[in-house]
């Protein structure tokens, strides 16, 4: 292929030669000057773009997984836009305090009509960059047989 684009001849029907490859003319292009792409409906509105709007300063939209009955919540965290998250500082990094994670879990519950977060693991921090932001997404996953779901975040 190299040589080909570089211009130098290649004996093609030696190189396919007892395959059964044939040449044939390759077909016009189909699609010149007609748009067959989709318009876009959506917007920046959650309801637009199939998610439901939910009413959290952090959490903005929620969709419901189809397959598991699960749901996740997005959002987006920047300390540009809630400043008192620099008030969190440590060793010179921002981290999302605990608190705020058992918010997320707790609305995270009620969002799929649970009652009681009976236990939150932290595993890592989430350290907020300086400028500009961390886009969030909490997952719920569907019930097990006790009626219990697992959060993260």
């Amino acid at each position: 292929g190299r040589l080909h684009v570089a211009g130098v001849p290649v004996d093609w029907s030696r190189l396919y030669e007892g395959s059964g490859a044939r040449r044939i003319d390759l077909p016009t292009y189909a699609f010149q000057r007609e748009r067959f792409w989709l318009e876009s409906v959506g917007g920046g509105d959650a309801g637009g773009l199939g998610q439901v709007v939910v009413e959290h300063p952090v959490l903005g939209a929620a969709v419901v997984l189809p397959d598991s009955g699960g749901v996740v919540l997005t959002g987006r965290l920047s300390v540009e836009g809630m400043p008192w998250l620099a008030d969190h500082g440590v060793l010179g990094s921002v981290l999302l305090p605990g608190a705020a994670f058992v918010e997320l879990a707790v609305r995270a519950a009620d969002e799929v009509g649970c009652g009681v977060v009976e236990e939150l693991t932290l595993q890592a921090p989430l350290v907020l960059p300086e400028r500009g932001g961390v886009a969030l997404q909490v997952a719920v996953g569907g019930p097990d047989d006790g009626g219990r779901r697992s959060v993260r975040v």
